[in-house]
């Protein structure tokens, strides 16, 4: 197996070369948890991993609570099957709140602090409303709270990681908040050691082939806490040695394989991409800096038969959607005729008509 195959069965683990889900709660479940702080970008990671989806039908999922945005495993925001949200987060938070110590501090953040904030948001939230952040933030003003400084950002995060609120529907395309409970019913509870083989089995299965390395940087576990997890596992998987790194996958038998060159346009914080310590398997160190910007902000890149060959943008217009590319290195004629039935699929999720260039 070369860093070429690795890359090739990531497209095919990760459902974006063929997909067998047909709605975008089982597509998130199957993933695990998908990065998700640009909502837009979001909504798009999913819809090019279902066939024949549409924003609408993604922002319908999130709004009916089938799939939760809110913070999970590393400390940013990801979407997370409903059916999975309360054992991820009782996994997760408790070391995404001890390495946001330091900064609590820094804001005289206390745990009275945030028992007290917590209080007010549930109130707040209570008897189904879905407030925007605006709103919160008045609420625990007019409690006395101070919320500068960041500091109410850090106050509904932690609410969110103790499991009092998650996302709300979406208000005139602002994001709100609603009490977790009364979006979804509680689940029953899984062991430490049930949730951590759940978890290593989703990001094996769906993001193999992946080292340990990869699954403790998307996890946001403890290295010993993933190794205990992939432990339980690895009698399901199979895995190849490459250049003194082990990666771990399903087996690639039963799993749909691909139909030839394809080209794809995968959006910010993609999957494919962020989900592993080493990208070098897609993206090449020399085109690392091209794709991934200084300050860390994931651009939209062109896959091409598993390797990052360039970035893209849109521009949204009233009936159609503008496409811009920018190549690392000019494609052949050929390799442009993939890119150009590459952004079809784009325009047929957002219902526009898709226009390559200005």
């Amino acid at each position: 197996m070369s860093l070429t195959d690795i890359a090739n069965l990531r497209l095919i683990s990760q459902q974006i070369a063929g997909t067998t889900f047909k709605t975008p709660k089982d597509m998130v479940a199957w993933m695990g948890a998908m990065q998700a702080q640009d909502y837009a970008m979001a909504k798009w990671a999913v819809g090019i991993r279902l066939a024949n989806s549409t924003e609408q039908v993604i922002e319908a999922a999130l709004n009916n609570a089938e799939i939760i945005r809110s913070h999970l495993l590393r400390p940013t925001l990801h979407l997370v099957s409903a059916d999975d949200i309360y054992w991820m987060l009782e996994l997760s938070a408790p070391q995404i709140i001890a390495s946001l110590k330091s900064r609590h501090k820094e804001l005289d953040l206390s745990e009275t602090v945030f028992t007290k904030s917590n209080l007010i948001i549930e109130r707040a939230l209570s008897d189904g409303k879905h407030l925007i952040r605006g709103e919160l933030i008045a609420e625990l003003r007019k409690a006395g709270i101070t919320t500068d400084d960041n500091r109410a950002y850090h106050m509904i995060v932690r609410a969110e990681l103790d499991g009092i609120v998650c996302s709300g529907a979406r208000r005139s395309g602002v994001q709100t908040y609603a009490l977790l409970a009364e979006r979804v019913p509680k689940t029953k509870r899984l062991t430490k050691e049930e949730a951590l083989a759940s978890l290593a089995r989703k990001y094996f299965s769906s993001h193999g082939p992946a080292t340990l390395a990869d699954f403790v940087w998307w996890s946001g576990l403890s290295t010993s806490d993933a190794q205990r997890a992939l432990e339980m596992v690895q009698s399901d998987l199979v895995s190849e040695a490459i250049d003194s790194q082990t990666y771990w996958f399903s087996n690639i038998a039963s799993i749909p394989k691909t139909d030839g060159d394809r080209a794809y346009l995968l959006p910010a914080y993609d999957e494919f991409i962020i989900s592993y310590r080493d990208r070098s398997a897609s993206l090449i160190s020399e085109n690392f800096k091209k794709a991934v910007s200084s300050n860390g902000v994931f651009r939209p890149v062109i896959v091409v038969n598993g390797q990052v060959t360039g970035i893209w943008k849109r521009t949204i217009k009233k009936d159609k959607v503008i496409v811009e590319t920018e190549f690392f290195k000019q494609p052949h004629k050929t390799r442009m005729s993939l890119i150009d039935k590459a952004v079809v699929p784009y325009g047929q999720f957002l219902e526009k008509k898709v226009v390559i260039g200005i």
